[in-house]
């Protein structure tokens, strides 16, 4: 059994599926070449609907103090997730814009990346563990599973999400397999890029609880 992310959020029926579901977080993603991109007054109006409901995470790539602050007023968001490259250095300077904290991805592919963690212990509430993206592929694991394998057992030093090609229907194997408490979905409950599915949101949600 673990709590479940419903990431790339960018509808009503989407986010009160998820909520309804028993989502504990939902992402809304604000990096403008993702095709779950939201305006700001989509992520307003989404974000207002879901506060006190859900805890609500900020999905950024690499983004500037401008970008943040903009984003950061419109969605007032519990959590922020930095999904680039950002070092350490600028993770600490985001987590000033962070209401609860933040939530840091890394790609996975083998033992040796997990190295790189004890540097962000400082500023990082969370990681989330996602394929490694392809060379000329957006951030983020483009629905890539990894050998989950790798994290069992795994010294990560805080609390971790499993991400990277979860669907209704490997959600509970992913779950075993790694120890996962945490999962993040987001084209796996989709029936095209970026457009959510409820009922499959609410497939994953009852998976991930069995």
């Amino acid at each position: 059994m673990a709590d479940a992310k419903i990431c790339g959020i960018n509808s009503v029926e989407a986010l009160d599926a998820a909520i309804e579901g028993g989502a504990r977080f939902v992402g809304f993603v604000v990096y403008p070449r993702s095709p779950r991109f939201l305006t700001m007054d989509k992520l307003t109006a989404l974000a207002r609907r879901a506060r006190g409901r859900v805890e609500t995470v900020l999905v950024t790539v690499n983004a500037d103090d401008a970008q943040l602050g903009a984003a950061v007023a419109a969605a007032e968001p519990d959590w922020i997730q930095l999904h680039g490259s950002e070092s350490v250095k600028r993770a600490g300077e985001v987590r000033a814009f962070a209401r609860r904290g933040l939530i840091k991805a890394v790609g996975i592919a083998r033992r040796e990346d997990f190295q790189t963690l004890p540097d962000y212990y400082p500023v990082i509430d969370y990681f989330l563990f996602d394929a490694q993206a392809p060379q000329a592929g957006l951030p983020g694991g483009n629905a890539l599973p990894f050998d989950w394998a790798l994290l069992k057992g795994a010294e990560v030093g805080r609390p971790w999400f499993l991400a990277g090609g979860l669907t209704p229907g490997n959600v509970k194997d992913a779950i075993q397999v790694s120890g996962a408490d945490l999962v993040d979905v987001s084209s796996g409950v989709e029936k095209a890029p970026g457009l959510k599915d409820p009922a499959l949101i609410a497939q994953f949600l009852a998976a991930a609880e069995v």
